[in-house]
């Protein structure tokens, strides 16, 4: 009983903090001119725009279209978030964008694995992309970063490409570590993009091994 009560309460925890995370979000595209629309993310490829588009992409379509665009891609599912986020992007502006993203903040939408944690690590990460990529000073509130750094597992990391073998990350701005070996410093938020698979701009990394995660925007 004990323990379904935790549960639902850290489900609870978890929704609001995606919730709160969607709504700062668009407020902050809301803001973005231009030209930051079309800015280079840390996404290989993907404009912030693309970017934004993307992250509604599960609250816009259905099932069925979802399944219809990835027969579409020939079951490559990378090939199908690729194609639906330039097509949204151009269909749509920069207002309905980021109002897709406020209206459908308590949306219940999750990826096919890893429940509403990894929900909140879509919408963090994603964010990240953009505010990283345009040099904005925008900080992740703790409690969500501490939600999704305690959730980094091998699996996750193979998932995305992420090659920690004698590498410990360790946070500057938060008592957390991963990993053993030699260590790479920086803000938590960057070292949850690393381990999302993404290069980290320079300057951002401190430690020997930085310079492997350092570099030009990677895949998306």
């Amino acid at each position: 009983m004990a323990k379904a009560t935790a549960d639902k309460a850290k489900k609870a925890e978890v929704r609001a903090a995606i919730a709160a995370e969607r709504r700062e979000l668009a407020d902050l595209l809301d803001t973005l001119r231009a030209d930051q629309w079309d800015g280079r993310s840390l996404c290989g490829g993907w404009r912030v725009r693309e970017v934004a588009a993307h992250m509604s992409m599960g609250f816009r379509l259905s099932l069925p279209a979802t399944l219809g665009e990835l027969a579409k891609a020939r079951g490559n599912l990378h090939r199908m978030t690729d194609r639906v986020a330039r097509r949204d992007a151009a269909a749509h502006s920069p207002t309905a964008l980021a109002a897709f993203l406020r209206d459908n903040a308590d949306h219940s939408w999750t990826p096919p694995v890893g429940g509403f944690p990894a929900a909140l690590g879509h919408d963090v990460v994603h964010g990240l992309d953009i505010t990283v990529a345009l040099g904005l000073d925008r900080r992740v509130p703790e409690d969500r970063l501490r939600i999704l750094l305690d959730e980094i597992r091998p699996s996750g990391l193979k998932f995305f490409g992420v090659d920690l073998d004698g590498v410990r990350l360790c946070a500057e701005d938060l008592d957390w570590s991963y990993g053993s070996g030699s260590p790479v410093y920086g803000l938590a938020q960057d070292l949850l993009l690393l381990a999302y698979g993404r290069r980290i701009p320079g300057g951002r990394l401190r430690g020997e091994p930085s310079a492997r995660f350092t570099g030009p925007a990677g895949g998306a």
